[in-house]
């Protein structure tokens, strides 16, 4: 007897590859991310910016110098997942020092509402930085009034990769944010999604001898 099958595959990120499956049988199990660690347990951390966090709408571009979050690895047992990710809530990053590609324009960048940030252990090691619903709201004042609001209707997940060091380093690339744009004249009110460019250095704050480190 012949069976058929179908399957949609969608993308993978930092918890791992999420499959869905439909079998006139039986359906096929989806993939088990693999173990990891983080530490070292119940330690506090500091996510500093290291050079520049762009985040570009349309043709508008936004540049800040200047970014810092915190937060704490999870107490043991917490902090390893036998087959998957392991999270951290953090405090909503700070924003400053912020230009705007448009002449004439003044960025103020505000967030709230609960951040977090999950490791997954793999070659590369990922991240996702969770972005709470409405928790970045950029807007500009002078010759164009805009309002960018990211994670407008639901809480988004921002794709990066870690890599262990001395401090460890946290590194968004042309990451998709969605987003909505309001406002007059220049503002990108098409727009429905951004692109997040930023590398931050994440330190231990409880033992700066020690490193934030992600493993199996």
């Amino acid at each position: 007897m012949s069976r058929t099958r179908t399957a949609l595959a969608l993308g993978t990120a930092a918890a791992g590859a999420i499959a869905l499956a439909s079998v006139t049988a039986s359906a096929a199990p989806a993939p088990v991310a693999g173990s990891t660690t983080v530490t070292p347990a119940g330690h506090d951390f500091k996510a500093v910016l290291s050079g520049k966090a762009t985040l570009k709408a349309g043709s508008v571009t936004v540049t800040c110098t200047v970014s810092v979050s915190t937060g704490t690895v999870p107490a043991a047992p917490g902090n390893n997942n036998p087959a998957g990710p392991v999270s951290s809530p953090i405090s909503p990053p700070t924003y400053s020092s912020c230009t705007s590609s448009m002449p004439g324009v003044t960025p103020t960048v505000t967030t709230s509402g609960a951040w977090a940030v999950s490791m997954q252990d793999g070659a590369p090691i990922t991240a996702t930085m969770t972005v709470p619903t409405g928790g970045l709201v950029l807007k500009t004042t002078g010759l164009a009034s805009c309002t960018v609001t990211a994670a407008p209707t639901a809480p988004a997940n921002v794709a990066g990769t870690w890599v262990n060091g001395s401090p460890s380093s946290l590194t968004f690339t042309n990451a998709s944010v969605p987003v909505k744009v309001t406002g007059g004249f220049g503002c990108p009110t098409s727009a429905t999604a951004s692109v997040f460019n930023a590398v931050y250095k994440v330190s231990d704050v409880t033992d700066p001898a020690q490193d934030i480190t992600v493993g199996p």
